[in-house]
């Protein structure tokens, strides 16, 4: 296991095979562009699963600095922009590897529950190898696309809730009965 991955999976907290993707994903977008230090790399991920761990942490894009932009579409598809270069790339995963989980999953369906666990186990190893292990042509699609600079992260102003008395970002606030409420509270709110 190289440094990286070892680092990566100390970071995330365990081993598997979502992380062992976004580590393919962010290893080839390393080899290409440079680690955003502040905002010079945009990630797009349109998932949110442990995959995008190994991007934050090999990547430097984070939530925190907004370099990071979490689209819920339940894909392992990732965008990344470079300020740099002022190009996209879009990264997905070939067939091979869905087609791998659903063979990994209908091999799971034909295993008594008592070994279960042990079996599931055993498959996800031998996936996360198999993804360890593959060239990128093998695992990766990968083409260039031609998207709008994401805007750089801004700061706003607080305000504070007229129901709840917390402080929230401006541009998050709502209008309900008069009043100048959170998100949370304006939920709370419509749903009594």
């Amino acid at each position: 296991m190289d440094e990286d991955l070892k680092n990566t999976v100390e970071f995330h907290g365990h081993f598997c095979p979502g992380l062992a993707m976004g580590y393919r994903v962010a290893k080839y977008v390393k080899n290409h562009y440079k680690k955003s230090e502040d905002e010079e790399l945009v990630a797009i991920a349109y998932n949110n699963s442990c995959s995008v761990d190994a991007i934050q942490y090999l990547l430097g894009c984070t939530f925190g600095k907004g370099n990071l932009i979490f689209k819920d579409y339940g894909k392992h598809v990732y965008i990344f922009y470079s300020r740099e270069h002022k190009k996209g790339i879009r990264i997905t995963f070939n067939d091979k590897v869905y087609e791998n989980i659903k063979k990994m999953d209908d091999e799971l369906k034909n295993i008594p529950e008592e070994k279960k666990k042990e079996y599931s186990k055993k498959l996800k190893n031998k996936f996360i190898k198999e993804i360890l292990n593959l060239s990128d042509e093998e695992l990766l699609n990968i083409k260039e696309v031609d998207i709008p600079e994401p805007k750089k992260a801004k700061i706003y102003p607080s305000l504070k809730c007229e129901e709840c008395g917390e402080y929230f970002m401006e541009i998050k606030g709502r209008l309900i009965n008069g009043k100048v409420v959170c998100m949370e509270c304006f939920e709370k709110l419509v749903n009594q």
